[in-house]
């Protein structure tokens, strides 16, 4: 065997032992999420049986695979360790949260965040300040701590909580930007901008809707 074909076997041994041990880094990921998503239920299932209305709609999640987390080391060039990877992948695990209203994704969001065992590292408020194409929505960045058999983890989450509405337009935009390899024509994107306009007044709309109807109740 040539030394450059025993080069190659040692890159490949190193490339499958860190696979190895990515693969075995993401459960304790997967547990964050199911941290989080049990905290959430349990707010569902609260607001279902002792208040008005659950703002809770639907809820979501997703790890990232090995793959897409390779391609994201090799797109932004740093060092592919499992170190760096936890420094610098952040949404490695998601949760997403869709809620009736606006205002919904703000109580939610601090419901979540003040919770003890929480800890808020950074958040995105695109509500407030929406993003050139009009998406709008709350992301925020939180740790959680997972009891592993020998050890505490504290694992990082991403947290996108928005609207029924803007969920719609987000899914609809990824496909958008699927089909086009993020090469979407110009009209294409005038039109999802003004969509999200729509669904923001749609938003507005039914949140006044909401609120008359709840005083009248009273």
């Amino acid at each position: 065997m040539s030394l450059e074909s025993l080069g190659s076997l040692s890159e490949l041994q190193d490339i499958q032992r860190l696979h190895a041990q990515l693969t075995r880094m993401l459960m304790e990921y997967k547990f964050g999420i199911d941290e989080i998503t049990t905290k959430i239920e349990i707010l569902q299932e609260e607001f279902t049986h002792l208040h008005d209305y659950n703002p809770i709609e639907h809820v979501s999640s997703r790890v990232k695979s090995p793959e897409s987390i390779y391609a994201k080391v090799q797109k932004r060039g740093f060092d592919p360790s499992l170190e760096s990877i936890r420094e610098n992948v952040t949404d490695i695990a998601g949760v997403r949260v869709s809620c009736s209203f606006t205002s919904d994704v703000y109580r939610v969001f601090s419901m979540l965040s003040s919770q003890s065992d929480i800890t808020l590292l950074e958040v995105e408020d695109y509500i407030a300040h929406p993003k050139p194409n009009g998406y709008r929505s709350l992301h925020a960045l939180v740790t959680i701590p997972v009891h592993l058999s020998d050890r505490v983890v504290d694992v990082v989450v991403e947290l996108q909580l928005r609207t029924v509405a803007m969920d719609f337009w987000a899914s609809l935009e990824h496909k958008i930007y699927y089909k086009y390899q993020t090469a979407v024509p110009v009209q294409l994107l005038d039109e999802l901008k003004s969509a999200a306009e729509t669904a923001a007044s749609l938003d507005a709309q039914m949140e006044r809707l909401h609120k008359q109807t709840h005083q009248l109740d009273v």
